[in-house]
């Protein structure tokens, strides 16, 4: 089998055994960066020279019999919203094009820390502010299932580099869906953990109170992995939770182990709006739950219907908020056409931010100007309110929530570029998870008849990971479709 055909636990244990070298699994996938990615565009910025640098001391380290790290090894990619101390962080914007930050996001820390390998990051959604990953102001990226179709969105560009194996596993990061979504179009898992239970400190803002960062893996036990060394609490972090309250763990302990008297709770308004195939595929996924004995539970979710306009009024009004940073004057571009400072500020940010950052901005900076402030801002608060409550209500009568990721396979590049509500719907069956704090996974359940993945999400309780990855772990182990992978690449 090719070092790239490995999952990420298996190359961990194969190089902690000696049976394959750091280097040689980075040089592997750093040769099919070189020679896929010209198609697909995954990466914003690939750091070969510093990815060797390290794989050769993880290697000196095991040879010399020194404690290694719980990734030892294993190459990642990371979505450029993180920030590092190396390298440029652009989040796929040209206002930061050539932006150096001087500190390391925490979970860029602990994959240091556990000696993981950073290959280099992906390309995303300017500002994560999109559902296709053609927002961004830098390159393009493509699906590797086929290259004529959008990766998803945000985190499009970590969720194609796994799906070409042009890594181990990634982080991206989940504002309304940003993980679930793409990990959906691209046939991989995705996982979006409890709000709060990853550190956010050095992730660019998009939405405060929404965004978390979340493993991308080929298959359920690599992204428990993952989150076993990015969870936890960080005190620089004031929205990271309390481990007294909400203990992070080792989520691969148990993982194999099926939930016992499992209820899964379905509503008829999840699948509403799915293409048949995904719904047939997602009806065949929750039979196969039931054959492993699981009982199925109708439940209702009055105010599921109101979760994007919710989502985006709240989700705009934030990003209005912190994109306000970027003036022209403390980093960032600098327009070379201004006169004076009122100039520096417009001009610069005109020239550099994206149609779609410049349209959230001024949803949100109208949903929050006085006159409206009540209207739209508050009035959505309320209603994340009540769809907390549908899900806190549904949990009291099933252990697990299980719908579509999204609506549709992924749709051709170009598709739905000049009509923004119908973006904004791709994440449909996503946006009320983030506006609620719950975790989410999306796992490969299926395909259509164009040979395009199709993703089931599955919900649990706030802080529930553990159980979250069991159950998903049950239906991966039972199917084979996060063995298949994209043909034409190669």
């Amino acid at each position: 089998m090719p070092v790239h055909d490995l999952t990420a636990m298996e190359l961990r244990d194969r190089i902690a055994a000696g049976q394959v070298s750091s280097v040689e699994a980075t040089r592997a996938v750093l040769d099919r960066i070189d020679r896929l990615d010209p198609v697909v565009g995954a990466y914003l910025s690939i750091l070969p020279e510093r990815a060797l640098e390290t794989a050769k001391e993880v290697d000196r380290k095991i040879a010399a019999g020194e404690p290694v790290g719980t990734l030892a090894g294993v190459p990642i990619a990371i979505k450029d919203v993180l920030c590092t101390s190396f390298g440029t962080t652009t989040c796929g914007s040209r206002i930061l094009q050539n932006f150096h930050s001087p500190y390391d996001a925490t979970v860029v820390r602990k994959l240091l820390d556990a000696d993981a390998i950073i290959v280099g990051k992906t390309n995303m959604d300017e500002f994560a502010m999109g559902s296709s990953t053609e927002n961004s102001g830098l390159r393009k990226t493509v699906n590797p299932w086929d290259t004529s179709r959008v990766p998803g969105g945000s985190s499009g560009g970590s969720t194609a580099a796994m799906a070409a194996r042009m890594c181990f596993a990634a982080l991206g990061s989940d504002t309304g869906g940003s993980i679930r979504q793409p990990a959906s179009f691209c046939g991989v898992v995705g996982l979006k953990p409890t709000y709060g239970r990853v550190s956010r400190y050095g992730l660019v803002a998009y939405g405060s109170s929404l965004d978390q960062i979340g493993p991308i893996a080929g298959t359920v036990a690599d992204a428990a992995l993952l989150l076993s060394v990015i969870a936890g609490h960080d005190p620089a972090d004031s929205t990271s939770v309390d481990e007294k309250a909400a203990p992070a763990g080792d989520y691969l302990a148990g993982l194999n182990e099926p939930v016992e008297g499992l209820k899964i709770g379905i509503a008829s308004a999840f699948n509403a709006g799915a293409e048949p195939a995904i719904q047939k595929a997602i009806g065949e996924a929750v039979d196969d739950y039931r054959e492993a004995g699981a009982e199925i539970v109708e439940v209702d979710m009055p105010h599921l219907d109101y979760a994007i306009a919710a989502y985006y009024v709240i989700a705009t009004a934030e990003a209005s908020s912190n994109l306000a940073r970027y003036d022209g004057v403390h980093y960032g571009y600098r327009s070379e056409n201004a006169n004076d400072y009122i100039e520096v500020y417009t001009k610069s940010r005109e020239e550099a931010f994206g149609k779609e950052v410049k349209r959230r901005i001024m949803l949100g900076t109208y949903a929050l100007s006085s006159g409206y402030y009540d209207a739209y801002y508050l009035k959505a608060l309320k209603v994340r309110n009540l769809i907390r409550g549908d899900f806190v209500r549904a949990f009291e009568r099933c252990d697990c929530l299980m719908m579509p990721a999204a609506p549709t396979t992924a749709f051709q590049i170009g598709e739905k570029v000049d009509d923004p509500l119908k973006m904004y719907l791709a994440d449909i069956y996503t946006v009320a998870v983030n506006l609620a704090g719950i975790p989410g996974i999306s796992i490969p359940c299926g395909f259509d008849a164009a040979g395009l993945p199709i993703g089931l999400q599955i919900l649990t309780p706030a802080f529930s990971e553990a159980k979250l990855l069991r159950i998903a772990r049950m239906y991966e182990a039972r199917t084979n479709w996060h063995t298949r992978k994209p043909v034409g690449l190669e």
